[in-house]
């Protein structure tokens, strides 16, 4: 007979546990909450709030609501996102994950202090590196669900590329994500068969 199990690390992240009770919390007070996005990249927990009464928008429709309240889900929004809020007296809920928000923070704080003419580029792997002027100081900063193993990767050709010193990379990674990898080397040991199952949308899916 075939032996099914359950990996115990699977399952949300605490940022998004934390934004679904927010979520939850509100809708049993009032029956009615509008999300910027999906709160999760789970159709059937998507959909079992909107049973709720979760009504989920984009950046568009935000900017048409008035005098209601709107979820922030913990993967963080824009400074842009709360001016809209405040213009249009829409309470916001904020369930940004505080993972996130560090980054956020000190990614702001480190462009915020750069020289004239500095700028933010966005790199997803190695097909990126030749977006980045390589004549200038580098700071990097690491997704906070990027794995490990590939951001160290990205460094260390950086690095090369690079070898006059002005670089510094910072590890903000959630290590809670992070760990998901060897955590699922050893339960895939342990088994003749995984079946990983996540949503389309989902950046940890994908990795």
């Amino acid at each position: 007979m075939a032996r099914i199990e359950i990996d115990e690390h699977s399952g949300f992240c605490f940022g998004v546990v934390t934004a679904i009770r927010k979520a939850e919390e509100e809708l049993d007070r009032t029956g009615r909450l509008y999300c910027l996005g999906d709160i999760v990249h789970n159709s059937n927990e998507v959909e079992r709030l909107k049973a709720k009464g979760l009504i989920t928008i984009d950046h568009e429709q935000l900017k048409q609501l008035h005098d209601v309240k709107v979820l922030l889900r913990a993967h963080g929004e824009p400074p842009e996102t709360y001016r809209i809020a405040a213009e249009n007296n829409i309470e916001i809920i904020d369930a940004t994950c505080p993972v996130v928000l560090q980054l956020q923070r000190k990614i702001k704080t480190a462009y915020d202090s750069n020289p004239p003419g500095g700028k933010a580029v966005v790199i997803e792997g190695d097909k990126d590196l030749d977006k980045i002027d390589l004549r200038k100081k580098l700071l990097l900063y690491s997704q906070t669900t990027k794995s490990v193993e590939g951001f160290r990767h990205i460094v260390n050709e950086i690095k090369q590329l690079k070898p006059d010193g002005q670089f510094e990379s910072f590890d903000t990674i959630c290590r809670q994500v992070a760990n998901r990898i060897p955590n699922i080397r050893e339960f895939a040991r342990r088994h003749d068969l995984i079946l990983f199952v996540c949503g389309k949308k989902s950046s940890n899916g994908r990795v």
